[in-house]
């Protein structure tokens, strides 16, 4: 395990109807803001919750939801000419991942002179970021809490990490009651990638045993979100509950590192566009079972916590009785568990196996593995 070396700097605000302060809470961030907006926000009537606290205040703000293609550094450019031109000072990122990693990426780049290609090549930023609030509406934001920016190279449609000086994020409002939105197919794969999330963070080189901690209770409450808690006094709905799991794992994630089924994840949606939650989700048995063979202390441990270990299995079954139960709700939610219902032929796995490979996130992983391991994951989860 490595050395303890931490810093938060995010103010989390966690819980239902936490978004109507969104004007109190970011007081200090910024007087006009470009507002990233997920367009689906739209769609399902969560936009105006959002800027309603603005405009009750007068705030003066507006809105790119250009994000038809992600987080691409097509749109990010787009993004930053626009910021740019209207003499922001703050920037609010609102919806899933895209609109929080191409508000990330704008808040980076604001005040550096150089182009964004310049910077998916390999140079890292120098300038102070400009201040970035984020407004999640789903479970999972695991790079919220990091400098480095997850984006699509628009060139040749790869995974690229933006690596900023430092996280330009200083507030993230996670208000349980925007996520009620998402479909039950929504809601089963993406609280199965922030289930993965957490696994990987404490399988990772880098977990300490304050990522721990928090892994440990995203687990816990996980379990208790998706099966019910047999407690009680514990009360709170299982929206909330999956809200807390999220936030959880994705700081466990960020203070110790994402692993093999986020990284092919990552990879996959740049090239392909497909949903980052189901490839992660089908993966994540496959992931279990590997880390079973070098690290069976540590599945066992996860596996009690999400409460799924049958009476009488140790920790020689621990990894098998992991794997079948994320299965089992993988097939529960109607949800594909391989990943060839996901019309990608076996040629285009190991092309995403290969963007993967070339991502710095190689040297976090669980165990020491090459582009030709990832393709092997792959074909065993194919």
């Amino acid at each position: 395990m490595t050395d303890l070396v931490f810093k938060i700097s995010q103010h989390i605000v966690l819980g239902p109807y936490t978004i109507t302060r969104l004007l109190q809470l970011a007081k200090g961030q910024g007087a006009r803001f470009m507002i990233i907006m997920d367009p689906v926000l739209k769609e399902v009537s969560l936009q105006e919750k959002i800027l309603q606290p603005l405009k009750e205040k007068g705030a003066e703000y507006f809105i790119f939801d250009n994000l038809a293609d992600g987080a691409a550094s097509r749109e990010i450019e787009q993004a930053l000419v626009l910021a740019r031109k209207g003499h922001v000072n703050g920037i609010i990122a609102a919806g899933g991942t895209k609109a929080l990693h191409v508000g990330a990426a704008v808040s980076a780049l604001f005040h550096e002179e150089r182009g964004i290609y310049d910077f998916l090549d390999g140079a890292a930023t120098e300038r102070e970021p400009l201040p970035l609030i984020c407004i999640p509406t789903t479970i999972r934001a695991p790079f919220v809490f990091t400098a480095a920016v997850p984006v699509i190279d628009s060139r040749n449609r790869q995974a690229a990490l933006l690596k900023a000086c430092r996280s330009g994020c200083q507030l993230v409002i996670w208000d349980s009651n925007l996520t009620l939105s998402l479909t039950e197919n929504q809601t089963a794969s993406i609280s199965l990638e922030a289930l993965c999330l957490a696994v990987e963070a404490f399988l990772s080189q880098k977990a300490s045993f304050f990522s721990d901690m928090f892994a440990e209770k995203a687990l816990a409450l996980m379990g208790m979100a998706l099966d019910g808690t047999k407690a009680l006094e514990v009360t709170t709905p299982a929206d909330a509950l999956l809200a807390q799991a999220g936030c959880t794992a994705s700081v466990a994630a960020a203070l110790s590192s994402v692993g093999v089924a986020t990284l092919l994840a990552l990879a996959m949606n740049a090239r392909y566009r497909i949903s980052r939650s189901l490839v992660a989700a089908i993966l994540f048995p496959y992931i279990i079972e590997d880390a079973g063979k070098f690290k069976s202390d540590r599945i066992e441990k996860c596996a009690r916590l999400m409460g799924c270990l049958p009476e009488g299995v140790g920790r020689e079954g621990a990894a098998a009785a992991f794997a079948e139960n994320i299965r089992q709700r993988l097939a529960k939610a109607n949800l594909p568990v391989r990943l060839k219902e996901l019309s990608v032929s076996v040629e285009q796995l190991a092309l995403v196996a290969e963007d993967a490979g070339q991502l710095e996130i190689m040297n976090t992983l669980p165990r020491s593995m090459t582009a030709d391991d990832l393709f092997d994951v792959l074909k065993l989860a194919y």
